[in-house]
């Protein structure tokens, strides 16, 4: 029997593959490279001494996706397969609601063809909007501000409708932000073109690629003005989707959604002071408008992730720097293409 990891190929789905495969659980990744490289995947089979199977398909192939059920002895899913830019949701909303919904829709429809009663679904704290109150907890009133953050929460009303009428237990992860890189340096995040997220764009300054970081806004009621977030390591990120996967195996039923954070938030100017440490490099920043939408701070509440999944973070903001300046230095554009010219 084997878990399903659906967008396997991507930044917290490659980690989280590992991690299965570290905690004894038998994997099969699939991915159509749209958001990924099929490095990726070779970068996970060599932390995994080749011990992954892989299928490349599109998750709103209806019959690309039974097959893989059918190839496959699947007992569990663990669902990463999203498009996942902000704004990039809204200048093409179609085609996130597309993409994001039909992909869930036909691994639902495969499961309960198949009678696997499993899954664990990569959600997001954008499903809370802005937050009035903090920390934030699985209980704040929900509402995206993008097409992307309402897919999340779509997805996950979705899923708690099924759990409600068919045999299928579901725990939503709602990451916060994700940053760092697999201690080897072998696994990273990859973005095309220019990163939508701070972190790589810090390391692209410090790496010497662009001359100066922007950063939105000076002026927020907090500590240094600079706006905070809750940044966890993509590595605790994984774990904490092995942990869920447990929990279902323990017999948890119903669908529920936990924030999965470090509980402390992380101003622009305290991150860019910590990848300063980590790069022993000058990290040149301008201040700039701040971006319609942008929130002044959040960050998780993670009572329910402590005492339901038995999990915490391990890894400080020290730690995230470091381990994605690893990556960073040794694949400073990424996974590249195969014929050596970048992806």
């Amino acid at each position: 029997m084997a878990v399903l990891v659906t967008g396997g190929a991507g930044y917290i789905g490659s980690h989280t593959a590992v991690a299965l495969h570290e905690a004894g659980h038998d994997v099969v990744i699939v991915d159509n490279f749209a958001n990924s490289s099929p490095r990726a995947v070779d970068a996970v089979r060599t932390l995994t001494a080749g011990e992954l199977a892989f299928v490349e398909a599109d998750l709103l192939d209806d019959g690309a996706v039974r097959g893989v059920f059918e190839r496959y002895e699947i007992s569990e899913v663990v669902h990463f397969a999203a498009h996942k830019a902000v704004a990039e949701s809204v200048q093409e909303p179609s085609r996130y609601y597309r993409n994001n919904l039909g992909s869930l829709l036909g691994v639902l429809e495969a499961m309960l063809e198949h009678g696997v009663d499993k899954l664990v679904h990569s959600s997001s704290c954008t499903v809370y909007g802005q937050p009035a109150v903090l920390p934030v907890t699985e209980s704040a009133p929900v509402g995206a501000t993008s097409p992307y953050g309402w897919t999340k929460l779509m997805s996950e009303q979705i899923i708690s409708d099924v759990c409600a009428v068919r045999p299928l237990a579901a725990i939503m992860l709602r990451y916060f932000n994700p940053v760092g890189a697999h201690g080897s340096g072998t696994l990273g995040e990859d973005p095309n073109d220019i990163p939508n997220n701070l972190v790589p764009l810090v390391m692209q300054v410090a790496g010497g690629r662009r001359e100066r970081l922007p950063v939105f806004g000076d002026d927020y009621d907090t500590a240094d003005g600079s706006g905070v977030r809750d940044y966890v390591h993509v590595v605790d990120l994984a774990e904490a989707h092995v942990a869920a996967l447990e929990v279902l195996m323990a017999g948890h039923d119903g669908a529920t959604a936990v924030n999965v954070g470090t509980g402390s938030g992380t101003s622009v100017l305290e991150l860019i002071e910590a990848a300063r440490r980590a790069t022993d490099r000058p990290i040149p920043y301008e201040i700039v408008e701040r971006r319609p939408g942008d929130i002044a701070k959040t960050w998780a509440a993670t009572d329910l992730a402590r005492e339901f999944l038995g999990w915490q973070a391990k890894r400080d903001i020290d730690d995230m720097m470091r381990d994605h300046w690893r990556w960073h230095s040794r694949h400073p554009d990424g996974y590249g293409r195969p014929d050596g010219r970048g992806r």
